[in-house]
């Protein structure tokens, strides 16, 4: 069970983490080497100003999903801590 909650603690985490890190590096891309303004609702490098759409109002169900299982995954780590091995 401590397996478990491990793994669903720490993957949801590394993944966010992940695809947040892949979107950062387009947009540092995008307004550094390319000189543009990246688009976050189209994911694409433009020639004007776009506005900033925060992570979490374009991706919901990433972001509160794989927070929602890490909670899972933390409460179950606790619940294999605290339970007597046989």
């Amino acid at each position: 069970m401590l397996k478990l909650g491990l793994l669903l603690l720490l993957v949801p985490i590394l993944t966010l983490m992940g695809v947040y890190f892949w979107e950062l590096g387009s947009v540092r891309e995008c307004a550094l080497i390319q000189g543009g303004h990246w688009d976050y609702l189209e994911g694409v490098c433009r020639g004007t100003p776009q506005p900033f759409v925060p992570w979490v109002e374009r991706q919901p169900w990433l972001v509160n999903g794989g927070m929602l299982l890490s909670v899972a995954g933390m409460a179950i780590s606790l619940l294999g801590l605290f339970t007597k091995r046989r």
